[in-house]
């Protein structure tokens, strides 16, 4: 059983986060909320959701796991306007998803699970990712601007000595250098880190980041960065893991 109503910019963001990684995934219906992991068919970006029944006007589910296409479900929500109220229902004999947006009605086929790509291991990093960052997500996006024009990755680490996080892009013939210090930061727990990753990916992280959001980043020498923050007034988390492109020598 799963019947909820939820403001269509909620519903969207939550969907955006999650499509910048994914075309399909499978959402697990839990009686506190709806939680989403996947990964990237490259096995490089993961994305973790939870969105807290507090953050639906109503919400009732009794557990199970439905599989969508997300590109079809934002279309969807696409139609509503801002503040309008999306109404979902599960029908569990046709295992199809009932949409109304005021006057409008759709049905969406859902996906079978099992047919979806396997949930990956969330794997233990934290004694490896012991530099932990946060910026507001508009710094973020103007890092991934600047380094987007000279370059397809992008460096993440942090300067001990100066107590600064920094990013640094190198091209061809020009380099971006931005450094954040303390009083540019919100929080800054001091710890070698310097990681290389695919700028592609950050950019697209990035999209669904709200330029107001307090952006967590925990970073560790060639280590994955994990990305972390707060959507629908707190009442829902969005995580992002990038695996490192390992430098040689």
């Amino acid at each position: 059983m799963f019947k909820a109503i939820v403001d269509a910019d909620t519903l969207r963001t939550a969907l955006d986060s999650v499509s910048v990684l994914v075309d399909e995934c499978k959402i697990h219906l839990d009686e506190d909320g709806i939680s989403i992991l996947a990964v990237d068919p490259a096995n490089v970006g993961m994305v973790e959701l939870d969105l807290g029944a507090a953050a639906f006007e109503s919400y009732e589910a009794d557990g199970g796991v439905i599989g969508v296409n997300l590109s079809r479900l934002e279309d969807i929500a696409g139609m509503a306007d801002a503040g309008q109220l999306v109404q979902l229902e599960l029908d569990e004999e046709t295992r199809k998803l009932h949409i109304q947006i005021e006057g409008l009605e759709y049905t969406l086929a859902l996906i079978d699970p099992d047919s979806i790509r396997q949930e990956p291991e969330i794997p233990d990093l934290g004694d490896d990712l012991s530099a932990h960052v946060v910026l507001e997500g508009a710094d973020l996006d103007r890092a991934v601007r600047a380094a987007d024009m000279v370059s397809d990755h992008i460096a993440l680490g942090v300067d001990t000595d100066a107590e600064e996080f920094y990013v640094e892009a190198e091209g061809d013939t020009d380099d971006v250098h931005l450094e954040l210090g303390r009083d540019d930061l919100i929080d800054l727990d001091v710890s070698p880190a310097n990681s290389l990753f695919s700028l592609d990916y950050l950019k697209d992280m990035n999209k669904a980041i709200p330029k107001d959001a307090e952006v967590e980043l925990d970073l560790g020498e060639e280590f994955p960065v994990k990305l972390h923050f707060d959507i629908a007034e707190a009442q829902g988390r969005v995580t992002y893991m990038l695996a490192p492109r390992i430098q040689s020598d």
